[in-house]
This record gives structure tokens, C-alpha cells and sequence, in this order.
């Protein structure tokens, strides 16, 4: 799928920031794509941006109105729907990454058929893809890997992406869940394609490309959690990556979700995700460590990461507050 921006970011009736986050996200990394920002009566969020009605947004230029807002059980308020129809006769396409699909809301299905509008489910695939084949593909290739669920392998990946284009290299963000979908305008929300075609689904997401050009693949789950962990093999297997950041949450005492299953150690899952990843490019390698100290003490952090950078041998770094420079280093 291929989302056309700028964005206008429905912010419906959040009852919160939180609630909000896939539209904080979109807005922190594609400021550019945002023009502003729908709220309803009693929305406690906001997003600093210029608020807008729907026909001001149009007259503005936005292409695409985007549901950023999260609601208990990821489904479309009764309190949307009109505002969502009105979008589409004005010209909107409508782009959401909720449980529920816009399409399977008949009036929006019927108005977006009747005006020749778009309707974007992200976290539902739009086509079928292949069985993976494994052969290798011109181009390079960098995955985001994770001790856990949730530690930061968006961020790090997009941060990645930010510095090397700054460099002036070539580098493309491939997404692989619903709210880097929006931030990046395309890709593949890996967690809903059947297991059989996971890989051949991250091999279409990241093509043969030029010997220069970097695709940044957005990780998902991890190799030692129970639950999703065969996301990340087959993430693993159709990358194909030449290189591999770990991203870690230091403070966590077990998996998340998971209270009987231990976090592994830095060694056993670089191990396991090196074992893996060299099924298809026995050349993958680690370059670097991002680990998310927003939990830690403040006093212990500087301390913790250049432990870890000795033991590992690999740059370390906090992404938020420090940036990734010395991942890219490493790339460049």
C-alpha cells in the first residue's frame, strides 16, 4: 500500500494523550506530512499542531486523513463515522491501522466506492505475497532485533534512517507494523501475513536495490518470547540483513506479557538471532546496541552502557537521548 500525504491526523475524542500515540508518532517523524490536526468535542489530546476542520484541511492540500487515535478494542467510534464520510466526499482517502477495517464499515465502503476514494486498513496486508526463495539481493540491508517486545526497534530503525539520509546516503525505512506503516507512507504489516509467507513478505518489502542503497527494516517481537517469536525468524530469514542492531530495555525482569519467561542475556540473544540470520547471509553481523534507559536511573546510565559496550565489543546508545551516529559509523 502507498498512503499519499499530507496528512490530516484524526484525533477523534481521545480521552488522552496516549490514546493518541500512532498520531504522535506520524507527526514526530514526518512532520513535513502533517498539516494538522481533527479533534472532536472532549479530546484531552494534542499534538501542538494547527487545528484544522475537514474542509480546511482540504482547501490545505491533505490527501489523506489519518486515523491516529487508539480507542478501547481498536474500533471505529460511532461518534467517527460521519466525520469519516464527510472526509471522503471532500476527497480524502482514509488510512487507519485499528482492529476493525474501514472497509468492513459499509457506509464508508459505499461512500469511498461512490466519490473514488481510498480506504487503507494497515495492519490487514492488502495483497498476497510469495513463498520466499532466499536468494540473494543486491542492495543492503539492516534489521532491527529485540531481548523483547516494545524496547524501541521502530525508533531505532527510523532514527538510523534519519542519520544516514542526513549523510547524504541512500536509505529507505521499511515498515513492518501498522504505526511505521504511517510514518513511512508503505510497507507490510508483517504480524498479519500467514506464517508461511512471512518471509517471502519482507523479501517484497525490501527488493534488490542499488550496491549503495540501505534499507532499514523495522523489527518486530523477539527470538526468545513465546508468543511472537516466529515474527522474528521469519523477519530474520527474508531480511537477509547485512547488519543488525540489538535493542534492549535493561530493567525488565521477564518478558513482556510473560512473568515466567526470563529475559535472555545480551550474548544468548545476539547469538540466536546471528544463527538465525545466517541461514540466508552467512555475512550478517552485529553493529551496535540501542538500549532504552528511559526506566533507568538517571545516575546509572552512562555507567551501564559503556559496561555493555566493553563486554560486547559494539557501539551503545541510548537513541533518544544520544542518537545513533556511531551505528552509522559503522554502516558508512
Amino acid at each position: 500500500m502507498a498512503i499519499q500525504h499530507p496528512y490530516l491526523l484524526f484525533l477523534g475524542d481521545a480521552p488522552d494523550q496516549l490514546a493518541a500515540k500512532t498520531a504522535q508518532g506520524i507527526a514526530h517523524w514526518r512532520p513535513d506530512w502533517c498539516l494538522g490536526q481533527l479533534r472532536l468535542e472532549g479530546c484531552q489530546a494534542d499534538l501542538g499542531l494547527t487545528d484544522m476542520s475537514l474542509e480546511e484541511g482540504a482547501a490545505a492540500g491533505a490527501k489523506t486523513l489519518v486515523i491516529g487515535v487508539a480507542n478501547r478494542g481498536g474500533v471505529f467510534s460511532e461518534k467517527w463515522i460521519s466525520v469519516l464520510e464527510q472526509a471522503l466526499m471532500l476527497g480524502y482517502d482514509l488510512a487507519a491501522g485499528l482492529h476493525n477495517r474501514l472497509a468492513d464499515v459499509e457506509v464508508l465502503k459505499a461512500a469511498a466506492e461512490q466519490h473514488g476514494r481510498k480506504l487503507f486498513d494497515v495492519r490487514h496486508p492488502s495483497r498476497e505475497f510469495d513463498v520466499a526463495n532466499g536468494q540473494k539481493r543486491s542492495g543492503k540491508r539492516l534489521l532491527a532485533v529485540g531481548t523483547d517486545c516494545s524496547v524501541g526497534k521502530m525508533y531505532t530503525t527510523l532514527a538510523i534512517e534519519k542519520e544516514m539520509r542526513a549523510r547524504g546516503m541512500k536509505a529507505d525505512f521499511r515498515a513492518t507494523g501498522q504505526t511505521g506503516i504511517l510514518i513511512a507512507g508503505s510497507g507490510v504489516s508483517i504480524d498479519a501475513v500467514v506464517a508461511d509467507f512471512i518471509s517471502g513478505a519482507v523479501e517484497y518489502l525490501s527488493p534488490a536495490n542499488s550496491a549503495d542503497h540501505w534499507d532499514i527494516i523495522e523489527g518486530q517481537g523477539s527470538l526468545f518470547h513465546a508468543s511472537f517469536a516466529g515474527v522474528s525468524l521469519g523477519l530474520l530469514h527474508g531480511a537477509q540483513a547485512d547488519a543488525l542492531v540489538l535493542c534492549h530495555e535493561p530493567t525488565r525482569s521477564h518478558m513482556r506479557g510473560l512473568p515466567d519467561y526470563p529475559l535472555p542475556t545480551l550474548k544468548a540473544c545476539m547469538d540466536a538471532n546471528l544463527a538465525a540470520a545466517r541461514l540466508t547471509n552467512p555475512a550478517a553481523k552485529f553493529v551496535g546496541i540501542a538500549v532504552n534507559t528511559s526506566q533507568m536511573n538517571e545516575g546509572s546510565v552512562e555507567a551501564y552502557l559503556r559496561r555493555i559496550e566493553s563486554d560486547c565489543e559494539l557501539p551503545v546508545m541510548d537513541p533518544f537521548t544520544e542518537g545513533v551516529a556511531p551505528i552509522v559509523d559503522r554502516l558508512q
